[in-house]
């Protein structure tokens, strides 16, 4: 269905070294952040609570708890800015969209782990 000229077009932007997560995974994403004339790099860590889109305009938010204020940022995965992202646990969900973490505090928005097979 879609334009083979854009399909190809899109492939060379595509970030190639991405770790396999999903909703429910704490990531930590590295993002480049300009102040001035100086470049540095700032980590954000929670938990991804949504993906969205695919190819080059696939998204994810990534919701953390930061002093009792929850903040959620979406990150544009295949963009330049991002540096890298980083699994540090995969969690273990039956659903895509954790919308129902909002409404939760404390160690009622705590995770599962997913255990994986040898």
């Amino acid at each position: 269905m879609n334009n083979p000229v854009i399909d190809a077009l899109e492939k060379e932007y595509l970030t190639k070294d991405l770790p396999n997560f999903s909703a429910g995974d704490s990531v930590k994403v590295f993002v480049k952040i300009v102040e001035g004339n100086k470049e540095r790099i700032q980590a954000f860590e929670g938990t991804i609570i949504k993906m969205h889109g695919s190819g080059l305009n696939k998204t994810i938010t990534v919701r953390k708890v930061f002093q009792g204020v929850g903040v959620e940022r979406v990150f544009l995965i295949n963009s330049p800015r991002i540096d890298r992202i980083e699994v540090l646990r995969h969690g273990d969900v039956r659903r895509s969209k954790l919308y129902y973490l909002r409404e939760r505090s404390g160690k009622a928005t705590r995770i599962k782990e997913k255990i994986e097979k040898r």
